[in-house]
Formats: C-alpha cells, sequence, structure tokens
C-alpha cells in the first residue's frame, strides 16, 4: 500500500502543480488586460491622442492656407502687372490728348 499511496501522491502534487500554474498564468494574463485597458481609459492618453489629432489637423490647415497664400500672391502679380499696363496706356492717351489738343 506504501506504493499505491506514493504513486497516488505523485499524481495528485502534479496534476494540482499544473493546475496552479495554469491558474497563475491566467491570473498573470489578466492583470496585464487590465492594465492594458487603464491605460487605454486613462485621461492622460486620452488627452495625449486628442492633442495628436489636434496638430494632425493644424498641420493640413497650415499646408491648405499656404497654397492658397501662394494662389493669392500669384494673383497680385497679375493684378500689379495689369495695372502697370494700364497705367502706360493712360499715360500714353494723356499724352495723345494733350498732342490734339494743341493741334
Amino acid at each position: 500500500m506504501d506504493n499505491i499511496t506514493q504513486i497516488i501522491i505523485t499524481i495528485v502534487t502534479v496534476a494540482g502543480s499544473a493546475g496552479i500554474w495554469k491558474f497563475l498564468e491566467a491570473r498573470l494574463k489578466s492583470r496585464n488586460e487590465n492594465k492594458k485597458i487603464e491605460l487605454q481609459n486613462n485621461d492622460g492618453i486620452q488627452y495625449r491622442d486628442d492633442l495628436k489629432n489636434r496638430v494632425r489637423n493644424l498641420e493640413s490647415m497650415l499646408a491648405n492656407s499656404s497654397d492658397e497664400k501662394d494662389k493669392l500672391r500669384d494673383q497680385v502679380l497679375q493684378l500689379v502687372a495689369e495695372v502697370n499696363s494700364l497705367r502706360v496706356e493712360v499715360d500714353y492717351l494723356k499724352k495723345e490728348n494733350e498732342r490734339l489738343k494743341n493741334k
């Protein structure tokens, strides 16, 4: 009977130790998952993510603004060139008008 008792105790010990390891492993995984969830729900993390989104939005708005500024600059240059040509034409017409008056 001593051999049977030792065999049964060994089997119970092995089965129990495997069960304990599985329990401890599950418990550790559960704690890690809880920590991850807490970090995701943390106000600091959410605030940081919100700031990242706002920075991306501002960068895109800045790029659009820069493109619009370049277009408006080109338009102003065209208008300045047109005004200069009109001034030359007005000067020419004034001179022509004076010449016709003096005739």
